[in-house]
């Protein structure tokens, strides 16, 4: 994953749903201070933040296309959103 470069898109995270099943499409590693993780829920797609540490923090952005969440994700791995 890229550094976070300094003309980044601020993304708004919101608190996560309760969405019993999903399907993860992608994922940073977990050896990270932050993981992000590219999800799938009933046709939607959304980015899921965990922010380790204590307390866990989990957010996630609001569900979206898939095309849309593709490009979001890029940013994100790029650097260019967080």
């Amino acid at each position: 994953m890229a550094p976070l470069q300094a003309t980044h898109e601020r993304l708004t995270w919101l608190n996560p749903r309760d969405d019993d099943r999903y399907r993860l499409v992608a994922w940073t590693c977990d050896c990270r201070a932050v993981v992000y993780e590219l999800r799938s829920s009933g046709g939607a797609f959304f980015v899921h933040r965990i922010v380790q540490g204590r307390p866990r923090t989990i957010t996630e952005t609001g569900r979206t296309r898939a095309a849309e969440a593709h490009k979001l994700w890029l940013a994100i791995l790029l650097g260019q959103a967080r």
